[in-house]
């Protein structure tokens, strides 16, 4: 992507600029200090959420989703169909009076899938979409988006507010076209064409911000760097970064000599915090809206039963984006038929109804974040949802069981850096923990489990962006990625 050479003028703070899959941060470095940048009015870190309401205005980080859910939260979502086009119901020749026939036009209509109502469209998330090749496009109302327009308004807000700090400390003469920009070893998907591709449209994306001046940096090395610099005690150390944010899993083995530090193998796979949350609401809300409950209708010549068609409810529930699609007849029809039965089963039934009809897919979301980050001294969560009424006690044991199979993919990508690496649990003197998804009581288990008293956390949401501006820093002048930290 670009290295030193983009360094042509001077600057007299580096910068660096860490967008994430759930939340953004960006830190200023001196050369002594880091200084992490205000992103919100009470926060250095802001979601990576982006609004844009039908006139087509856009709004960015936390003020995005509370206008989402001004909007939207328990609005009934009322469908009409979709305008195809027009066709004429007559042909306009002369008629059997002599007279020419009324040439009427009617309207051709299509699904019924437009909301109406809808007041504008949140996107979080989008850093996962960046390595599909097929360049998506996601439509806000009638027109497409690309992804870059989507995340450009992320970078010009954290780049105004970069501006805004410079000129607090008498800095505005400092150029804000500049910053060293982090990224995954692996985008979803840890394929070369996507990465490349993912990074091509981060890069357009910094450029349509005024970030001019780029280079890019693996994100757990960043995590690893900000550690190095704020710790340089150690004279010789192996140490394991580990990064566990909202879309990827991403992991580095360093080796630090005195000022110095060499990296011995990185490994990244697609697993964060968002497929946790999916996994929660499979597990835990899926069988309170219906799933695995029986239906029965009346067929041409006998009353059928079936399982309920959970099934096609499913994808829509997990994506809550595009969950407004759900109130299309084809799928609240069902529902009504099913809750009439009057039977216990009925309650979930009239619950997913309510769900749909009143937009609460992203409240449940919500709902299961904060259940997740329940401290670690707990053994219980609750999962409290009044609109829905749902009030469930979930123990350390049962979240735990829900997602085995995805610790184990943890496991396994530590153990796979290790082998990267030719190294086992015994050569690593430090393990660095960090990202947002790594607060998870599981995750701190099984690394101290493996390496017993030398895990420490280390800035979960904002070592990344302070990384990245000490590479900056390191990286002016060389002809290359830093390899000391002094």
């Amino acid at each position: 992507m670009s290295s030193s050479n983009h360094y042509q003028k001077p600057i007299t703070l580096a910068m660096g600029v860490d967008f994430g899959t759930s939340n953004s941060a960006a830190a200023l470095f001196d050369g002594q200090n880091v200084h992490l940048v205000q992103l919100e009015s009470d926060s250095t870190i802001m979601p990576s959420a982006t609004y844009i309401d039908r006139d087509f205005k856009i709004v960015t980080g936390q003020r995005a989703i509370s206008q989402y859910i001004g909007s939207n939260i328990g609005r009934k979502v009322e469908l009409s169909a979709e305008v195809l086009g027009e066709g004429r119901s007559t042909t306009g020749q002369i008629g059997d009076h002599g007279l020419p026939e009324e040439a009427n036009t009617v309207k051709v209509y299509g699904q019924s899938f437009v909301d109406g109502g809808q007041q504008g469209r949140l996107f979080r998330g989008t850093k996962r979409l960046l390595g599909n090749t097929n360049a998506p496009r996601l439509m806000v109302f009638e027109r497409a988006f690309r992804l870059v327009a989507l995340i450009t308004p992320l970078l010009l807000h954290i780049k105004k507010s970069i501006a805004t700090q410079l000129g607090r400390h008498h800095l505005k003469s400092d150029p804000v076209d500049h910053a060293c920009i982090g990224h995954p070893v692996n985008f979803e998907g840890a394929d070369t064409k996507r990465n490349r591709r993912a990074l091509e449209l981060l890069s357009e994306a910094y450029g349509h911000a005024g970030f001019t001046r780029q280079s890019y940096y693996p994100e757990p090395i960043a995590a690893a760097l900000s550690y190095l610099h704020h710790n340089p005690g150690a004279t010789e150390q192996t140490l394991l970064a580990v990064d566990f944010g909202g879309g990827t899993l991403d992991l580095c083995v360093l080796k630090r000599s005195q000022a110095h530090f060499s990296v011995v193998a990185t490994h990244g796979i697609g697993l964060g915090g968002d497929h946790i949350d999916q996994l929660l609401f499979r597990e835990l809300l899926f069988p309170l809206l219906g799933k695995g409950e029986r239906w029965r209708r009346t067929g041409e010549d006998r009353e059928i039963e079936t399982l309920f068609p959970f099934e096609e409810y499913e994808d829509l529930l997990l994506n809550w984006a595009v969950s407004y699609m759900l109130s299309q007849n084809k799928y609240t029809s069902p529902l009504m038929q099913r809750v009439q039965h009057g039977d216990a089963a009925s309650v979930k039934f009239r619950r997913l109804y309510d769900l749909i009809k009143s937009n609460h897919n992203y409240l449940l979301f919500q709902c299961l974040e904060e259940m997740k980050a329940t401290p670690s001294d707990q053994q219980e969560a609750k999962l409290d949802i009044p609109e829905l009424g749902i009030e469930l006690l979930v123990t350390r044991q049962q979240f735990e069981s829900i997602i085995a199979e995805l610790l184990a993919k943890f496991e396994r990508a530590v153990a796979d850096v290790l082998k990267i690496g030719r190294l086992t649990a015994n050569d690593i003197q430090l393990v660095i923990r960090t990202g947002g998804s790594s607060l998870i009581p599981a995750v701190k288990r099984i690394l101290d489990n493996q390496f017993h008293d030398m895990v420490i956390e280390h800035d979960p949401f904002t070592s990344v962006a302070a990384g990245l501006a000490i590479a900056e820093y390191l990286w002016l002048g060389s002809k290359g990625p830093p390899t000391s930290f002094l």
